[in-house]
């Protein structure tokens, strides 16, 4: 008899640091950087960004914002 998979359901909280790791990482912030940054609520996401778009690099960036 075949098992049946239980569909994951994802908190609130855990969908919105997904969608944030997503906006990091299509920003230009590394894989990790992104999922990093999106789980801390005092991490502006806007200003995150800005960083990178005005020559930052995700490294600096990182220091700066941590």
């Amino acid at each position: 008899m075949p098992t049946t998979e239980t569909p994951v359901r994802l908190t609130e909280q855990e969908l919105v640091e997904q969608w944030r790791a997503e906006e990091l990482e299509r920003a230009g912030y590394p894989s990790q950087a992104a999922v990093e940054l999106a789980a801390r609520a005092d991490v502006d996401l806007h200003h995150a960004a800005e960083l990178l778009q005005k020559g930052c690099t995700p490294e600096l960036a990182l220091k700066i914002l941590l």
